[in-house]
């Protein structure tokens, strides 16, 4: 007799696990207390396999994906994507990406039976945390973003991110999907396990200077979009060089999907030889790199289909093969098609109607994620607010501040600086002789002055993590905002 797996084998109680879990969840949202990763929190500790076994479920498996930038909103972009082309898909929408936060939003779709009707999962997972999980679940395909000089304080240097994220390509079973312009993901090739393919996304050389690498970060980044075609011809020494690191480029590795032009909600990729331009609905220059890295793993995922259809056969299977048929028959089109549907993630770009005017929810964590963010959405015209928490979740170490470029910001100031480092950001912004009107510590009050301004003129409000779930959550008590599942 076979003996199951010990990370899926059900304790005693397991029966009584969703239960337990949806009536946790209720009863924390009720009360506004312990965020969305408190019910989760407590299934851990009453039923340690509940994640892997429910995870088991799934015929297609698991995406998992992970890096310091990017990763909420490139895990929605599959997630819709395989959507959109006909999948079931199970989720952590909230951006909760510890362990306890997939579990927790598992309860939210597991029938109480212990049932997740889902063809695949695809999850969002912080650095550290992905080493956690994949010793539960091994991942069928992983997407690896980047790394950057993010809570410094919690992963040390960056090298070592990088060694957290390789846990995840050891451990993945099918694809593992790789930043080819990034040299610290792109060397985790090496640690998949043989049998398991490696495929890359990347970048246009006219482009790579717009979306630099942690060692670029010496270099500015523009405030405009550029066509690929506007780019040619840049001399070669405004491109930002790393002779430490920079891959040899006459040995990359060919692109599964390349990010070739980039402009006002519009972009081009390159696949399979052929160009593909699409318009987009999401916000800022960064997110268009993140859906090259969406394709990537979408089409890894269409590129097995064929294989898991003669391989799978969960409960209502004939339903299932039909989705997995119909899925396989996906082209270039239609993936293209489905990556212009995406909407931005919550706080990231979401934008939230306050009494008429247009309020941009923009998440900043890192200088590069900073200073995209800044490039992305021109200040002229839009008053602006920055909230900058430095609780665990931020990361405590906030020096990171310095090292973004603020003078675009000198024109039109900051109308409001609040947060628990509020004075931190304001004596920032002095240094760079970019005027700031009003400095609060308290965000509720804040946030109430500042949308009170200009009634009907757009905002942005640039915030870190847990600011943003405050901010959003204020934003919540006197306008319409998507329950994102954190509560108002």
């Amino acid at each position: 007799m076979t003996q199951k797996d010990p990370a899926t084998r059900a304790p005693w109680n397991a029966f009584a696990t969703p239960l337990i879990g949806k009536g946790v969840r209720w009863a924390s949202r009720l009360l506004h207390h312990g965020g969305s990763a408190f019910p989760g929190k407590i299934v851990e500790g009453i039923d340690p396999t509940f994640l892997a076994r429910t995870l088991a479920q799934l015929p297609l498996g698991v995406v998992l994906v992970s890096g310091t930038n990017g990763k909420t909103t490139t895990t929605r972009m599959v997630a819709s994507m395989l959507a959109d082309l006909g999948l079931k898909v199970f989720t952590n929408p909230t951006g909760s990406n510890f362990t306890r936060g997939v579990a927790s939003a598992l309860l939210e779709q597991v029938s109480l039976s212990g049932r997740l009707d889902a063809d695949i999962a695809v999850l969002e997972l912080d650095e550290a945390y992905a080493v956690h999980f994949v010793r539960q679940v091994r991942p069928r395909y992983t997407l690896l973003l980047n790394v950057m000089r993010d809570q410094l304080d919690r992963f040390g240097e960056i090298d070592n991110t990088a060694r957290l994220l390789g846990h995840a390509a050891a451990a993945t079973t099918g694809t593992v999907v790789l930043n080819r312009e990034d040299p610290r993901i792109a060397r985790l090739a090496a640690l998949a396990p043989a049998g398991t393919e490696i495929s890359y996304f990347g970048l246009a050389d006219d482009l790579k200077r717009f979306f630099p690498s942690d060692d670029d970060m010496a270099t500015t980044v523009s405030a405009e979009t550029h066509d690929a075609d506007a780019t040619d011809g840049a001399d070669a020494s405004d491109r930002p060089v790393s002779d430490a690191t920079t891959p040899d480029t006459s040995t990359e590795p060919d692109a599964d999907v390349t990010l070739t032009a980039v402009g006002d909600h519009a972009a081009t990729f390159l696949m399979d030889g052929a160009e593909h331009h699409t318009d987009v609905r999401l916000e800022g220059v960064y997110n268009l790199y993140n859906a090259a890295a969406a394709l990537a793993v979408v089409r890894a995922v269409v590129a097995d289909a064929p294989r898991a259809r003669t391989a799978a056969a969960p409960a209502g299977g004939d339903a299932f093969r039909e989705r997995l048929k119909r899925f396989a028959a996906s082209d270039a089109d239609a993936l293209i098609a489905a990556v212009s549907r995406v909407t931005p993630a919550f706080g990231r770009g979401e934008v939230i109607d306050v009494n008429g005017s247009p309020t941009e929810l923009l998440l900043v964590k890192n200088p590069m994620g900073f200073r995209l963010s800044l490039a992305s959405f021109p200040p002229e015209g839009a008053g602006t607010m920055i909230v900058i928490n430095d609780e665990y979740a931020d990361g405590r170490d906030m020096s990171w501040l310095w090292d973004v470029d603020f003078t675009s910001l000198r024109g039109t100031g900051v109308a409001q600086v609040s947060g628990v480092r509020a004075w931190d950001m304001a004596l920032r912004l002095g240094y760079d002789q970019v005027p700031v009107t009003a400095v609060d510590t308290d965000i509720d009050a804040a946030l109430a002055a500042f949308v009170a301004r200009n009634p009907g003129g757009r905002k942005h409000i640039y915030c870190t993590y847990t600011a943003m779930l405050k901010v959003r959550a204020a934003l919540g008590r006197i306008a319409n905002v998507a329950d994102a599942g954190v509560g108002k």
